[in-house]
């Protein structure tokens, strides 16, 4: 399973490279959930911005299609570490243009920070498969799946999960954003992640 996705993943970065910009755009669009994610979390840890995380997944897939003849890596997990800076970069621009901030280069460098913090967070809930150091660079495509997985769940199953597990809420800030009293919010996130390890199943049988 590993090999062929390894295998898959070579073929689509040398069509990119050697077939210009309809199939770049076509193997950066494969990331699109995963980004819009990522964005998700850090737009909502900055509620003075009106923006969707669609757009700044848009406007990042956008900058890396443009940036692409740069990325100098081999791999997948080198890939979707780049597009995180990519996400990183848009996210502090249009978090300064909505907010009337000032460059800052400390604020800058947390948010790429926490960008990363996010990823990690999404790597925790992927099932404990005993694997190695050296088989967890696999983890980071395994994190692609998950973010899609998360997007073909109910609405509220992946709202539950995301609060939770990515913004870090408690149980109680659940209930009150999603109007639900706390017993029912914590048996919705228990259907939610039977469901996220049902999916996470099917898609890497």
């Amino acid at each position: 399973m590993e090999d062929s996705c390894i295998n898959q993943f070579e073929r689509r970065l040398q069509l990119a490279r050697n077939e210009g910009q309809r199939a770049i755009a076509g193997l950066l669009d494969s990331y699109r959930h995963y980004l819009r994610l990522l964005a998700r979390v850090q737009l909502c840890r900055n509620v003075q911005v009106r923006v969707s995380a669609s757009d700044v997944a848009q406007e990042s897939i956008v900058a890396a299609q443009r940036a692409f003849a740069g990325f100098a890596g081999t791999t997948e997990r080198e890939l979707v570490a780049w597009l995180r800076k990519v996400l990183a970069s848009r996210l502090v621009d249009t978090i300064r243009f909505h907010s009337a901030q000032r460059r800052d280069i400390y604020a800058e460098q947390r948010l790429d920070e926490s960008v990363e913090q996010s990823s990690v967070a999404l790597c925790a809930l992927l099932p404990d498969s005993g694997a190695s150091p050296s088989q967890i660079v696999q983890q980071r495509e395994e994190v692609v799946l998950l973010s899609e997985a998360l997007e073909r769940l109910p609405n509220d199953y992946s709202e539950v999960i995301v609060q939770r597990h990515l913004e870090n809420k408690s149980f109680a800030e659940i209930s009150d954003s999603m109007d639900r009293t706390v017993p029912s919010v914590k048996a919705l996130w228990a259907r939610a992640m039977a469901s996220l390890r049902k999916e996470l199943g099917a898609s890497q049988s």
